[in-house]
């Protein structure tokens, strides 16, 4: 796989049982690129290595007056300098390849989770851990793919040294071959200490990342609220528990950084003491100690290769494990499919858990007291739940029997917190959609005439509404803009069921009639399953559907209901307990003032409507 190649047909599937068994498994997916890096690698150190040898045979023959050993010298030292320098280029080359395609793979992993998982992936992982894991951990991840190679191929070169240097020269290389492995397993009893800090900073960072993103996304809400101040509080708060436990975490690494430098500086002075007694003696030539001496020179360098992949495997492994805990995560029903999707079903959409019946082709509205439960039930209704349960019935079909891209094509469900990307409008509605809503008749129905406006106001050059760009998550529109443009996305899919939960919490009540209205017009002969406890959007609804305690508690139209059931109007009105029982001996069973003033409201709006 080489860069241009990307992004992968098929990423895969990962091994997420643990972070080691995630990285494995990508290294396994990745040999062929890994053995290209070791190859390269093994070039590029061995022709470091080999410079000792080379260096020891020119003194020697300079020492021995030959001629044509000091040649044969020169043409070794050029043979190895082009093998260094063609390694090293090709090295780094295939080893950043490596880099990027493993941490593109784990992307376009969490990206397909994401878009698997939908809305649940939120609710069971912190959005600020979601954002660290396919950010700084995918690089951490990435690095230590990239780093493996070049660690294999130093290894295998200081083993080739010592072996060399035991042929060439025994009573030398005897002690280099004792010496090194000291080198390379001095600091493993430092890595378990090391591993902890640098896990330490990784949560603590997180826990930073988590309390900026919910501070940026609710800045508007603190600010009116005056709690800005007390957020960044703590935001500093959290960065300077990050920042003591990076430098904590680096003076660990530098006190192993400083033992690869003082253990070699000894095993050096060790071999030239030694090499100087044995060259006294006449055991040993000049040339064999030169070698020697700079064998042990050159091997410092290969022998950083074992710090860069021990801090490499210490900050990857938890990010790995993070990542194989997002990725390990799985739906409550699994709607691969076990029928035919190749045509989308249609009917009534039931729900047996609760009896929620949405006829086929006729605007629901659903009343529940408690926000969370709509916001499951949404759920539920469109095929991906948060929790076991029996499957939602599309035509008497299961939604989870059908697969999973034609159960979301058939139900549409519209969170109650929707998301706008940045980009142009022509871009936010350019969704797969079944053609017969243009996006015209979508935001009109939506009532995004203001929005359209204020988007070509703050877009400069854009004369077409269409072009005009859509900040980050529509941060530069109010709460009741990005709603409206979020449900004419939602329109101009025009799915087979759509389900909305609360589309119209934060407008007006003037242009939520407008919308009711548009939006009835619109679905006309489409089935539409609204959760709203607005009486504007109930009085607009064929049918009107109360879920009490996780069971449908009544079904009728709004004006019948508000009067005949006391639940419903409690939810409706807003009445308290205390209300309800004051309007009841006042007004009597089944009236009260506050529903008087509900319908007086109602009647008011439509008129200016």
């Amino acid at each position: 796989m080489q860069i241009q190649d990307l992004p992968y047909p098929d990423p895969g599937v990962p091994d997420a049982r643990s972070g080691p068994r995630f990285l494995w498994w990508l290294f396994r997916n990745q040999l062929g690129g890994q053995l290209k890096s070791l190859s390269w690698g093994l070039l590029h150190f061995l022709s470091v290595s080999a410079l000792p040898f080379c260096v020891g045979v020119a003194v020697q023959a300079v020492v021995d007056r030959s001629g044509s050993q000091l040649a044969l010298a020169g043409g070794l030292l050029v043979l190895c300098s082009a093998g260094n320098a063609i390694g090293d280029t090709f090295l780094h080359r295939t080893a950043i390849t490596n880099w990027i395609t493993a941490a593109a793979r784990v992307q376009q992993l969490l990206a397909r989770k994401a878009a698997h998982l939908g809305s649940a992936l939120t609710r069971r992982v912190a959005a600020g851990e979601v954002v660290a894991v396919s950010t700084g951990d995918v690089e951490k991840i990435g690095w230590f793919v990239e780093a493996w190679s070049r660690f294999t191929a130093a290894a295998l070169a200081v083993v080739a040294v010592c072996v060399g240097l035991l042929v060439y020269q025994p009573a030398l290389g005897v002690v280099v071959a004792v010496g090194l492995p000291v080198l390379a397993v001095a600091v493993l009893p430092l890595l378990p200490r090391a591993t902890r800090r640098a896990d330490f900073q990784r949560e603590k960072a997180g826990r930073a990342t988590e309390l900026a993103s919910d501070t940026v996304a609710g800045l508007r809400v603190l600010r009116g609220i005056g709690g800005e101040e007390l957020f960044l509080d703590r935001y500093r708060r959290a960065s300077q528990e990050v920042r003591h436990a990076a430098v904590r975490s680096a003076r660990m690494w530098s006190l192993i950084s400083a033992i690869q430098v003082l253990l070699p500086g000894l095993l050096l002075i060790a071999v030239v003491w030694y090499g100087v007694h044995l060259a006294r003696q006449g055991r040993v030539t000049v040339g064999e100690l030169v070698t020697a001496y700079s064998s042990i020179m050159i091997l410092t360098y290969p022998l950083r290769h074992f710090e860069e992949i021990a801090m490499a495997y210490s900050f990857s492994r938890p990010s790995a494990r993070r990542a194989a805990r997002v990725l390990s995560l799985e739906r409550v029903t699994d709607t691969a499919g076990s029928r035919d999707g190749s045509e989308v079903p249609s009917g009534d959409l039931y729900d047996p858990a609760t009896g929620l019946l949405a006829p086929s082709g006729r605007l629901t509205a659903v009343v529940c007291g408690d926000p969370d439960a709509a916001g499951r039930l949404a759920e539920r209704l469109g095929g991906h739940p948060s929790m076991e349960g029996t499957a939602v019935l599309l035509g008497g079909v299961p939604l989870d029997e059908l697969p999973r891209d034609c159960a979301r094509t058939a139900v549409l469900v519209q969170d109650k917190d929707p998301v706008l990307l940045s980009g142009t409008l022509r871009e936010l509605l350019d969704v797969p959609r079944s053609g017969d809503v243009a996006a015209a008749e979508a935001l009109s129905a939506a009532q995004c005439d203001d929005v359209l406006a204020a988007l070509v106001q703050g877009s400069l050059g854009a004369e077409d509404p269409m072009d005009a760009r859509i900040t980050e998550r529509g941060r530069s529109l109010s709460g009741g803009q990005r709603q409206r443009l979020a449900l004419a996305r939602s329109l101009v899919t025009d799915p087979e069921v759509l389900v909305l939960d609360e589309p119209t919490s934060a407008v007006d009540s003037h242009t939520e009639a407008r919308i009711a209205q548009g939006v009835r017009d619109l679905r006309a002969g489409r089935t539409t399953v609204m959760f709203t406890s607005s009486p504007l959007l109930l009085d607009r609804a064929d049918r009107v559907v109360l879920v009490h305690d996780g069971e449908v508690a009544a079904v009728g139209v709004h004006r019948e209901l508000v009067n005949a059931e006391p639940r419903y109007r409690a939810v409706v009105t807003r009445e308290t307990d205390e209300e309800a029982a004051l309007n009841a001996r006042k007004d009597g069973p089944g009236t009260g003032s506050a529903l008087n003033d509900v319908l007086k409201e109602l009647e008011e709006i439509e008129e200016s409507a």
